[in-house]
């Protein structure tokens, strides 16, 4: 990463990524959406999960991160999501990203097995050395079923420096995990928070450099990572209250799909919710409505 290119750390959304009827992608509205973000304060734009790369095409993952790096390189940095099912895969996807001008790529495992440390050793080491960029290893442990070794993580560090190894840890209890991996690299490891920022406010607290929540809430997580900074304990906490509470709805990919889309269209930045399917989680009335309610007491709280 160029010196002369913005850190990465602060508050990096996840985008969403938008469709149209036809379930093409409408990169009219990803523009919107980005330029929505920094206009609210994000340091910078993160591809991954949430915007839906598991079911895209790989030519449209690439169409995708094309298109991220060309919309949000000018305004902070850009993160993309190489993770695949084959290292040859992530590999492809993280050069091409590089070539993108991506800052940074981000990559969980394989989903569809359970490798063991040495693969996993050698499946990030393959992306880390087919890029000069920097590499943050994904603990996706919810989609993978099992946490990664924290011995294995810091072995990465260890072996590649903190420049170029950063992660995102999802494993639970999230605090203690984060601790022990901080612990085990000596406090050099770049944490960032993966938990859509419910677990943000105690994992500020053991040092974090940034969040990467979904994109609906940019308007309440930018407010209560300033409170934080600004040691504004009674304003954090009247922002984490909502969230937390609006977060913890969103116990799947696809909770956290429909809800994220849905607020994306009542803040007038998405034409429509549609989603990929088949999807495991559709929102009803009831839950509609007390999404409605908290993110309203959100938006209250962070004022």
């Amino acid at each position: 990463m160029s010196s002369s290119r913005p850190k990465l750390r602060g508050v990096l959304p996840v985008f969403q990524t938008p469709y149209h009827a036809d379930e093409t992608l409408d990169l009219g509205t990803l523009e919107k959406e980005i330029e929505w973000l920094y206009d609210h304060g994000a340091d910078g734009i993160v591809m991954a999960m949430v915007s839906e790369v598991l079911r895209l095409s790989s030519e449209e993952r690439e169409v995708l991160a094309e298109a991220a790096c060309g919309f949000g390189r000018a305004r902070g940095v850009v993160v993309i999501s190489v993770g695949a099912e084959s290292t040859r895969l992530a590999e492809r996807f993280a050069k091409h990203a590089e070539a993108c001008g991506a800052d940074a790529v981000m990559a969980i495992p394989p989903v569809s097995v359970g490798i063991g440390e040495n693969e996993l050793v050698g499946y990030y080491t393959r992306i880390l050395q087919s890029v000069r960029v920097p590499v943050i290893v994904q603990d996706a442990s919810g989609y993978v079923g099992k946490p990664m070794p924290i011995e294995m993580q810091a072995r990465l560090l260890a072996e590649f420096g903190p420049d170029r190894v950063l992660y995102k840890p999802e494993a639970s209890p999230i605090g203690p995990k984060l601790s022990e991996l901080r612990d085990a690299t000596e406090g050099r490891a770049g944490v960032f928070e993966g938990t859509g920022g419910m677990a943000l406010v105690d994992s500020f607290h053991r040092g974090i450099v940034g969040t990467m929540p979904g994109a609906d809430l940019i308007r309440a997580i930018v407010p209560l990572w300033l409170a934080l900074h600004a040691d504004n304990t009674a304003k954090a906490d009247r922002i984490h209250g909502p969230l937390a509470a609006l977060i913890s709805m969103q116990t799947s990919l696809d909770a956290f799909l429909a809800v994220e889309k849905h607020l994306l269209v009542r803040q007038s930045v998405f034409k429509n919710t549609i989603v990929r399917g088949p999807v495991g989680f559709r929102l009803d009335e009831e839950t509609r409505r007390e999404v409605d309610r908290l993110f309203d007491r959100l938006m209250d709280a962070a004022g």
